[in-house]
């Protein structure tokens, strides 16, 4: 190659891929579909070995546990607030099942000889993920899909429907297969 020519976008760089993880199914055959289809047997799709190209990362965001403080008593006059014990119970609680659901994401990505790390976030789903993509440079975001509807989905929202309104990198949102119509006996 000639002195400053110019190279292809990515070349010669890891290729940093961030996948969101839940507790749905969803998010698990999403990062199966990544694992498969756009990192194979250590080789993302620039064609670098995986000892030259990033890792995955897995991020999961829990949601943030808010003290609650609630009225008691004629008139309201007294209030109760949820003791510091159960705060630290819920709050750690939150972080095993965190741990067991990256945990689960991890051993997926071993079993397919593929490095991995792992990012905790905590807040709303949506705008940490694309918080996350833009501070770590990520060169492409996977999302599981609920396949919601359109009416739940305007409801209820949808995470990967905001993020690919919303970050600033290319964004793969992966559907989860149609249900089997064999029968089964």
């Amino acid at each position: 190659m000639e002195a400053g020519a110019m190279l292809p976008p990515g070349a010669g760089r890891k290729m940093r891929v961030m996948v969101a993880i839940d507790e749905s199914d969803g998010s698990f055959y999403a990062l199966q579909w990544a694992l498969d289809n756009i990192i194979v047997n250590g080789v993302t799709a620039t064609n670098e070995p995986s000892q030259d190209t990033g890792m995955v990362t897995l991020v999961h965001v829990q949601h943030p546990f808010q003290p609650a403080i609630y009225p008691v008593g004629p008139g309201a006059a007294a209030a109760f607030y949820t003791p510091p014990n159960i705060v630290e119970s819920v709050r750690k609680a939150q972080q095993e099942n965190s741990a067991a659901i990256l945990s689960r994401a991890l051993k997926i990505c071993n079993d397919k000889m593929i490095k991995a790390e792992t990012l905790i976030m905590e807040g709303d789903a949506k705008d940490m993920i694309c918080q996350a993509t833009e501070q770590m440079h990520v060169d492409l975001l996977v999302v599981g899909s609920r396949g919601l509807g359109k009416i739940k989905r305007a409801f209820l929202g949808s995470v990967s429907d905001y993020c690919a309104h919303h970050t600033k990198c290319p964004i793969l949102i992966v559907r989860p297969p149609p249900p089997s119509t064999s029968s089964r006996p």
